[in-house]
């Protein structure tokens, strides 16, 4: 049960991963206009939202990949982990030195601290997973 739950949040957070970074890449300034509290955050800078798009490409195919693929699950997995988190705490030190209010925290914790959190637990199940496989008797 636990494996299809974390297969299953795997296939969301990449699914999500991959529309995100479509909707960036093909329309950036209706991506800027339309996701709450990106328009305080600075002025349109169309290149710089498609180079964000094409990490969001690369994060959610991680996810995907690492659903259907066993072997590679907890490098590609922790690797997109690795940018969530950063992301995540780049927002929380964006609030620590004033540049955003306290309350962009909870704005931005689906779409930004969530994912991160989730992605840090599906490495760590991931991790165990792996574990699990090895030392498990074949017949």
């Amino acid at each position: 049960m636990l494996k299809k739950i974390c297969l299953g949040t795997a296939i969301l957070l990449g699914v999500g991963g991959l529309l995100n970074g479509l909707y960036m890449l093909y329309s950036p300034a209706g991506w800027y206009f339309a996701v709450p509290g990106v328009t305080t955050t600075g002025p349109f800078n169309q290149h710089f939202i498609r180079d964000i798009g094409l990490i969001f490409l690369f994060m959610g195919t991680a996810f995907l990949v690492g659903s259907f693929r066993p072997q590679y699950r907890v490098v590609l997995w922790a690797t997109a982990t690795l940018w969530l988190a950063g992301h995540a705490l780049f927002h929380f030190w964006e609030v620590a030195v004033g540049i955003c209010g306290p309350s962009a925290l909870a704005r931005d914790f689906p779409a930004v601290t969530l994912p991160s959190i989730l992605g840090a637990l599906l490495t760590f199940w991931a991790i165990g997973d792996a574990r699990r496989t090895r030392e498990a008797p074949t017949l």
